[in-house]
């Protein structure tokens, strides 16, 4: 029996090579993977079988362009990297689903609770889970250290945040109003600017910090929204807001935490999940409705979740894509270089 063809696209792939390989890997000569991005001097366009610079996310034509790629490439999924993009596409999926082409996002709701930690906040608090005391205005938290609620150190971070930009830790009351104007003046400066006008009188949040040791999740959906599986990584080394170095631990009360998070949440594919262990207690930090920089350390643990993908799409069973085969292992990102001059694959 003649297995089925599928064309992949990656939007906003940036620097995210290692999931072009996994994805063209998972293929198996059944297809190809697409990178797309902004900008075009994307590392991922090196490892792709064929790329394309795509308009800027917010850009009027950005939907009609993509919409036009798929239709001349036969590309039959789209995986969107970013958090920005998350949120255009999830608007657009029947338009999609309607030339037959597969968004692999959550829907509307569940993106606005990931990228907005306010609306996490509210999310956790509504649904049982244990978060971070944050709030939205310095004089709130000012309030609640003087009747000893809380006390410092207080983040001050973005309230639509992604990586470490503009994150800062304040440790009095002068240095909580001088890193809450310079996080103001930051999002401005970059990309957090699109979703922050939204509200940007309370674009900035500022929350207790938690004292303990730090995990990141995997929480994988298929694409109807049904819970698969939930991998625990505890994170060994940090850097730029991602981690660095992890390993996946068999730890029953977080695989549960996450269980019952992703089935509150309900967002399909995979949620990339921050918590603190701290006592007895366990804290929600970030949710990331896509696959996150901590998903490498699963998949070199055996967990293949661009393979399960491509056989959902196809409407193909899986078997032990999603099961972890080894724990306990050390891993750490490396750093490499590439010539772009070698990876010129069509758009770029």
């Amino acid at each position: 029996m003649k297995k089925k063809h599928i064309n992949i696209l990656l939007t906003s792939s940036g620097r995210r090579g290692y999931l072009v390989n996994y994805f063209k890997k998972a293929l198996n000569g059944r297809g190809l993977v697409h990178a797309g991005n902004s900008a075009p001097g994307a590392p991922a366009f090196y490892y792709a079988d064929k790329s394309v610079v795509t308009p800027l996310i917010y850009d009027e034509n950005y939907i009609p362009f993509l919409l036009d790629y798929c239709k001349k490439n036969a590309i039959k999924a789209i995986i969107p990297l970013f958090d920005i993009d998350l949120k255009i596409l999830s608007k657009k999926k029947d338009l999609f689903a309607h030339h037959g082409i597969v968004l692999i996002v959550s829907e509307e709701t569940v993106i606005n609770i990931c990228n907005d930690k306010w609306e996490t906040f509210q999310f956790c608090s509504r649904n049982g889970f244990l978060c971070p005391k944050t709030y939205q205005s310095e004089k709130e938290v000012l309030a609640e250290i003087e009747s000893k609620r809380i006390s410092f150190p207080i983040i001050v971070k973005p309230r639509w945040g992604m990586g470490s930009i503009a994150v800062y830790e304040a440790c009095n009351e002068k240095e909580l109003w001088f890193f809450a104007a310079k996080t103001r003046k930051e999002i401005f400066a970059t990309y957090l600017k699109y979703e922050s006008a939204e509200d940007v009188d309370d674009c900035v949040i500022f929350q207790e910090k938690i004292q303990g040791e730090e995990y990141g999740l995997d929480v994988i959906h298929d694409l109807s929204g049904n819970h698969v599986n939930t991998i625990v990584r505890k994170k060994i080394a940090m850097r730029s807001g991602e981690t660095d170095s992890a390993m996946v631990v068999k730890h029953l009360e977080l695989e549960q935490i996450g269980t019952r998070l992703g089935n509150a949440l309900g967002h399909i594919g995979n949620l990339d999940m921050d918590v603190f262990t701290s006592g007895d207690s366990i804290y929600v930090l970030d949710l990331n409705a896509r696959f996150g920089g901590g998903y490498p350390f699963s998949h070199c643990a055996g967990v293949d979740l661009p393979k399960a993908i491509i056989h959902w799409v196809l409407e193909e069973p899986i078997s032990d894509e999603l099961i972890v085969k080894h724990y306990d292992h050390i891993m750490q990102k490396d750093i490499q270089i590439i010539d772009m001059l070698l990876g010129q694959h069509g758009g770029y």
